[in-house]
């Protein structure tokens, strides 16, 4: 197949761009692939007459007929750049990347080519040992939120319940920033007491306290240059949000017992499980510091909501908590574990798989193992006589019938219908 022949400006200037970038035609075609491109993914030159479709993705047809949304459909529908975040076939496996697609016109105002730019995303695969996994259409909601905030400087608010994963979002907005070479430091704002907080996070001087024996960097100091990680920036006592926002406001601080001001070069992400909202109306929580911290809201989704990442994620942690063992589900356990509520989310999978990776001897986890010992009988709830209504799930008769048919103790969902499940 003969191609088109590419203006030499044209190949100049993408040969000089420092990611990874290809010049395709509006039928799909590649014609060209930068340095960058090469550098990261191999030899060009086997690419060219290829489709992007089939390059990326092993399609046989172009993304919008095969499942997913197409940036050059939709860049030749709006004549616009467009931006899409895609599961890329990689010589480093499976890897999602943030693409953004530009058509270039002729001097007829006609669409000639579509350049398109590849950003890989740090800590992000479909499979794999990898900090943050999954496929479900909610996940990558939120990695494409993910991919649109990292390159900035914009402060970022993670909420979600806990155990789902915000520290390990917020470094992925770390790692995939221009700060990813700088610090991550991370704050735990539940887990210091109001009268260390403002040292801790500020840092102190020689005498400002008792105690105080020397000259203390806080940790906004210790994170110069690069992301501070406010972990459960709800428990921040009111007292010192007023500081906090100051800091947000002005980039300056002071530590405890100075008049110095300092400068503060740092990316601000926080994250809670809290409701902030509510807790702005009821007066615990500053409306202008929510408003600072709210800039760019990422919600994280419950495992409930990805169970279909429930296999992926169960294997990479296998391998985390059990390296060396090669353990694997058996098609019954990974059906226990797909109907179970998890309240706690990706770190309630975590326990239960390394309590399993204890009991099991063998190369297989089976339902046997993934038991919980509070099923016990004698630490059952006594019955209690049966409803002159109707009966419902939470009834002991009912219980008893559901638990059988589901496999499971009447302990184990007596816990999930309490804990906001239902059948």
């Amino acid at each position: 197949m003969s191609l088109p022949a590419i203006p030499a400006e044209l190949r100049s200037l993408l040969e000089q761009l420092p990611e990874p970038h290809i010049l395709f035609t509006p039928d799909y075609r590649i014609v060209f692939a930068n340095r960058a491109y090469r550098d990261s993914h191999g030899s060009g030159r086997a690419l060219l007459g290829q489709t992007c479709y089939h390059v990326s993705h092993h399609y046989d047809a172009p993304c919008d007929q095969s499942g997913e949304s197409c940036p050059l459909a939709r860049s030749r529908e709006s004549g616009q750049r467009e931006r899409v975040l895609h599961l890329h076939h990689t010589p480093h496996g499976e890897e999602y990347v943030a693409i953004e697609l530009m058509p270039l016109r002729n001097a007829h105002g006609e669409i000639s080519w579509f350049v398109e730019r590849m950003t890989p995303l740090p800590s992000a695969r479909r499979h794999g040992n990898d900090d943050l996994i999954g496929r479900a259409p909610a996940f990558v909601r939120m990695l494409e939120q993910i991919s649109r905030v990292a390159p900035s400087d914009a402060t970022v608010l993670l909420q979600g319940e806990s155990g789902s994963g915000k520290e390990l979002v917020a470094q992925a907005i770390h790692r995939a920033s221009k700060r990813a070479n700088r610090p991550f430091v991370v704050v735990d704002c539940s887990g210091l007491p109001e009268t260390l907080f403002e040292s801790a996070l500020f840092g102190h001087e020689r005498g400002a306290f008792t105690g105080a024996v020397s000259r203390q960097i806080g940790l906004i100091e210790a994170a110069q240059g690069g992301t501070l990680f406010l972990d459960e920036v709800g428990d921040i006592p009111l007292t010192l949000q007023v500081k906090l926002l100051r800091l947000l406001e002005t980039g300056a601080f002071r530590r405890v017992g100075s008049v110095e001001p300092r400068h503060a070069d740092v990316r601000v992400i926080s994250a809670t499980h809290r409701p902030l909202r509510q807790m702005v109306a009821d007066g615990r929580f500053r409306q202008d510091l929510f408003f600072r911290l709210n800039t760019f809201p990422i919600a994280l989704p419950p495992l409930r909501a990805r169970r279909e990442d429930i296999p992926a994620l169960a294997d990479a942690l296998l391998e985390r908590v059990a390296p060396s063992r090669g353990l694997r589900l058996s098609p019954a356990a990974l059906a226990r574990l797909a109907s179970l509520p998890f309240p706690g989310n990706v770190r309630e999978l975590r326990n239960l798989l390394e309590r399993a990776s204890l009991l099991c001897d063998g190369p297989r986890i089976e339902p046997e193992h993934l038991d919980d010992p509070l099923d016990s009988p004698w630490l059952a709830p006594a019955d209690t006589p049966p409803a002159a209504t109707a009966p419902s799930a939470n009834s002991p008769a009912s219980r008893k019938a559901l638990a059988a048919q589901l496999g499971i103790s009447e302990r184990t969902l007596y816990r999930r219908l309490k804990a906001g499940w239902r059948p």
